[in-house]
């Protein structure tokens, strides 16, 4: 008998969880993916303190929260790519023409040739 009513009272608690636990997993952070093609006689240590820029935004702007800028695998012609996880659409939005990002692009502009960005959410 004891044994059914703790069946009973987990069951009970399972059925309070909610159903739909991918909605519940899918970030509402925007993931800011920016593939580079760099100008020709960019060298590497140009390439690196543009990358190096990237990884220093977070601590000069608040809405960034993340970013990634190893490539391990390239295909499609571009170089590099980088990504910035920003906290909401609204953080993505601030950024543009903000104080960091007119810094970085001093190191990031003179050397970019091309890029492909995309803007992801849910």
């Amino acid at each position: 008998m004891k044994t059914l009513l703790l069946t009973l009272a987990a069951v009970g608690l399972l059925s309070l969880a909610p159903a739909n636990l991918p909605a519940q997993t899918a970030p509402t952070t925007v993931i800011h993916v920016v593939t580079v093609t760099w100008k020709p006689g960019t060298t590497p240590e140009q390439i690196q303190a543009a990358l190096d820029g990237v990884k220093a935004l977070p601590a000069q702007f608040s809405g960034i929260t993340h970013v990634w800028i190893k490539s391990i695998k390239v295909q499609g012609g571009k170089a590099n790519a980088f990504v910035m996880e920003f906290a909401d659409q609204a953080a993505l939005k601030a950024y543009a023409g903000s104080p960091a990002q007119k810094e970085w692009y001093k190191v990031y502009i003179p050397i970019h040739a091309e890029s492909t960005t995309f803007d992801i959410t849910n």
